[in-house]
């Protein structure tokens, strides 16, 4: 299971739209779902390129970073920059129920793509219990 981490989401979102900047780096928006035997979780990442997404699991904790660097050569003029640059992070608890070493990550049309899928320890199975006078197996559902 996922757990939601950055109680801070929306106070940094509104320090960065009331004083043009945040000490923290920008937080990125994502959908998170199951769907049969797996998690997928989609992150926006527009404009990113994907040499600059950066994946790692330490424990149960997976840390997506990616950098927007902006289009415009050091010496121009801007005449406008609403759209932001620089490191935007986000970190997920994991549950011990998924499988961090079977995750697949993809980057499409400035979307990025975790499958997490659940750890075959975690799936329902049946247990097989012996007993009773004519020694016969019975199968139960756990």
């Amino acid at each position: 299971m996922l757990m939601r981490t950055d109680p801070f989401r929306d106070l940094d979102r509104l320090a960065q739209q009331v004083f043009g900047s945040t000490a923290r780096p920008a937080a990125m928006p994502m959908d998170a779902y199951r769907s049969g035997d797996d998690f997928i979780v989609h992150f926006d990442l527009p404009g990113i390129d994907p040499e600059t997404i950066e994946l790692d699991v330490e424990r149960n904790v997976l840390s997506v970073r990616a950098e927007r660097r902006s289009p415009a050569p050091e010496d121009a003029e801007l005449i406008a920059a609403e759209r932001p640059t620089g490191t935007f992070t986000r970190q997920l608890f994991l549950g011990d129920t998924l499988d961090t070493e079977r995750i697949d990550a993809s980057y499409e049309a400035g979307v990025l793509t975790l499958r997490l899928p659940v750890a075959e320890t975690a799936k329902p199975r049946r247990i097989p219990i012996t007993g009773g006078d004519s020694g016969g197996r019975k199968q139960l559902s756990g």
